[in-house]
């Protein structure tokens, strides 16, 4: 495989829960890209699934990117839950149902596979030639409401969704899995933590299955004003788009909703062998988590939220402090053999999506590991992965990210 040695400065462009953009420059020094042409998915849209009331947010078709798997592969299936946020309010889901976050007439007609989707061996070691799907995601609650606000003619049906999704998919062929992992990103990987026993059912018991969380572990963390600014959002999620009918009941059997929303009061209980990929300083719960505008109205943290290297002695003691709740949050899930981890003391968020984080001579490591390899690893069970980084700023591997703040 040939590679170009180049400067990189990646801009990033997405759409959070607010509606606003998120404005990235990565800036690794010196990385490894692949010249090789990137392999293009198209769209398939569930064509029966309004007649079963699972629809995205305007009413359209929901749909997903397919990609087969030949070789030892064409019985193994990766599902990639799309991420994106959330919507918590009416206006904002309004917004939503305007973009491809929403319907998908605004969806890509294609998007690039990368990553752990690619279909190279040199990109992607472990999962290259299985049948690799990503799920669009257009219903806001991480395919878990309920619900229909006929006033703006809204629907929130991420729970139909996600079964519509894997009732197709079935029937293309995923029913005679002989592996098979379910994955996602942000809200994705939150999404994949709350299915991930339904996923397990959807198999025979001969049926190797697994799933693996990528940024998806939320932390119901103090913000720097005092407050809980992400269990707020969250309450308002789930009563707006009614996802407490579909959470875990292993969790809102003894918690309320809202709690069970958030991925540490859930991967306690789940039955189903887990692997946790996050980055201890996730910048994306730095931002709108942890020292969000409301929460800083002097703008104190202004310039350390949007880049790391401005941050005081202070607000780095502060986001340790961050860290730690996130071990904490996962120390009973890492005594199960059968789970994986991968905590890096990075600034960034979602690793197995973008090819130089997931696989390349330069992805970040833990220990001289990377996260393709530890994932495979864990998968195949070629050995036990409970990789924890240092704290920052001990690790020289990571590709963090600055951002431009909005003007």
């Amino acid at each position: 495989m040939k590679f170009l040695w180049v400067l990189v400065v990646v801009l990033v462009f997405v759409r959070w829960a607010d509606g606003s953009d998120w404005n990235a420059t990565e800036l690794p020094s010196l990385s490894s890209m692949a010249v090789s042409r990137p392999l293009f998915v198209g769209l398939t849209l569930i064509p029966y699934a309004a007649s079963k009331g699972a629809v995205c947010m305007d009413g359209s078709l929901p749909g997903y990117h397919l990609h087969r798997g030949y070789g030892s592969g064409v019985e193994s299936w990766l599902v990639q839950l799309e991420g994106g946020g959330w919507c918590n309010n009416m206006k904002a889901c309004i917004f939503r149902k305007k973009t491809r976050r929403g319907s998908s007439y605004f969806m890509e007609k294609e998007i690039q596979f990368s990553g752990i989707l690619s279909d190279k061996p040199e990109e992607n070691p472990d999962f290259y030639n299985w049948n690799r799907v990503k799920v669009r995601y257009c219903d806001g609650a991480s395919f878990t409401g309920e619900g229909y606000n006929r006033d703006v003619g809204i629907f929130f049906r991420g729970q139909r969704i996600w079964s519509v999704a894997m009732e197709d998919l079935l029937s293309k062929g995923m029913r005679y899995a002989n592996q098979a992992l379910l994955s996602g990103c942000s809200a994705g990987g939150l999404a994949a933590i709350q299915h991930c026993d339904e996923f397990r059912s959807l198999f025979p018991g001969s049926t190797k299955v697994k799933c693996l969380a990528d940024a998806g572990l939320f932390l119901d963390a103090v913000d720097v004003g005092g407050g809980r600014s992400m269990r707020s959002f969250f309450e308002g999620v789930v009563t707006l788009q009614g996802s407490a009918r579909n959470l875990p009941r292993s969790c809102t059997s003894r918690m309320d909703a809202t709690s069970c929303f958030f991925p540490q009061n859930v991967v306690p209980n789940i039955q189903t062998p887990t692997f946790i990929l996050n980055a201890a300083y996730d910048v994306w719960q730095i931002q709108q988590s942890l020292a969000p505008g409301p929460a800083d109205p002097h703008g104190y943290w202004k310039e350390c939220r949007f880049n790391y290297r401005s941050c005081s002695a202070d607000q780095i003691q502060f986001l340790q402090g961050f860290r730690n709740q996130m071990l904490n949050s996962v120390e009973g899930f890492s005594m199960s053999k059968q789970n994986g981890l991968f905590i890096n003391s990075c600034f960034s968020h979602c690793q197995t999506e973008r090819q130089d984080t997931w696989y390349t001579n330069n992805s970040p490591l833990i220990g001289g590991k990377g996260i393709a390899k530890s994932v495979g690893d864990w998968y195949f069970d070629r050995s036990e992965e409970k990789l924890i980084d240092c704290p920052y700023p001990c690790d020289g591997t990571c590709h963090n990210l600055v951002f431009r703040p909005r003007k």
